[in-house]
């Protein structure tokens, strides 16, 4: 009971740091855009995109910890993990949108130059820089046990350097007067959270559209099925991913045997297997017969 306490301990202060993590960079992202609009930094704007973007990858880390403690019930069979799934998506589509409203508007900068403030740009990101510090400190050691986490965290260590990039903008519209360099600031930094956006839709609809898990062949399966004794033929098999980490399979078996133990022995084997080779822990076999073998 102690030990369950402790840990229970462990999850609501690794979620207030999250919290906070979130907190945070939504005020940052609000300072920033309020910068860009009142220095004429379209650099800045973007870098709050991207910093909103972190902001939304911890708020979903946190979420998918919180909701991901539900147990399963009667609504939800399998549970809510493809919650997160979806909030990615939302998340994901709109960062490739506004993504290329910014390199619309970056393009524009090039052909109509905008005065802009250095010393507001450079105060400004010198603060994000600040803010980023701070969110990799209190996720760094929650980044090691979490592949969710850890994606938010190499989020924030990429906003860090598009900071320490806008301050050197800011500081050489103010030495040289290169006001150009805030737009080709601007399309660096909308590229790549554009880059991110389509790098990660892909994966995302592939798990909604229960796609076969990455790295898993179907062929492989079926030959490790069926070189277990007494298994004659493997059919309508069906592999996809339940959430990002748990992946399912459903197949029909057919098996040289009638006795019941004995199929419930092959049946344990296949699964068995299964979990071994392709990491497959959630598997429905339909055991067939030579004679009731179906025509599929």
């Amino acid at each position: 009971m102690e030990h369950h306490h402790h840990h229970h301990d462990l999850n609501e202060a690794s979620d207030k740091r999250l919290l906070f993590s979130v907190i945070i960079n939504v005020l940052l992202t609000v300072v920033q855009v309020i910068g860009g609009m009142i220095s004429g930094s379209l650099s800045l704007v973007a870098d709050a995109l991207h910093n909103l973007g972190d902001a939304a990858a911890l708020a979903i880390a946190l979420f998918a910890r919180r909701i991901s403690r539900r147990p399963a019930n009667r609504f939800k069979t399998f549970g809510y993990k493809r919650a997160e799934l979806i909030a990615a998506l939302i998340n994901l589509t709109t960062l490739v949108i506004l993504g290329l409203y910014l390199i619309v508007e970056a393009i524009w900068r090039f052909f109509q130059p905008v005065s802009i403030d250095g010393w507001i740009v450079v105060a400004v990101a010198g603060a994000a820089l600040v803010v980023d510090a701070v969110t990799a400190v209190l996720t760094y050691s929650l980044a090691k046990v979490s592949i969710n986490i850890r994606a938010a965290f190499i989020h924030n260590v990429s906003d860090a350097l598009a900071s320490v990039a806008v301050m050197l903008a800011g500081t050489l519209i103010l030495l040289y007067r290169w006001f150009w360099v805030d737009a080709a600031l601007t399309l660096i930094i909308a590229g790549f959270v554009l880059y991110q956006g389509l790098l990660m839709l892909p994966r995302t609809t592939h798990i909604l559209m229960e796609g076969t898990p990455p790295h898993v062949s179907i062929d492989d399966i079926i030959a490790a099925m069926e070189s277990i004794e007494k298994v004659e033929g493997v059919h309508h098999v069906h592999v996809w991913q339940l959430d990002e980490y748990r992946n399912a399979l459903e197949a029909h078996v057919v098996v040289m045997d009638d006795n019941l133990y004995h199929i419930e022995r092959i049946k344990q084997s296949v699964r068995e297997r299964l979990e071994q080779e392709f990491h497959i822990a959630h598997s429905t076999i339909e055991v067939e017969t030579p004679q009731s073998r179906c025509e599929s």
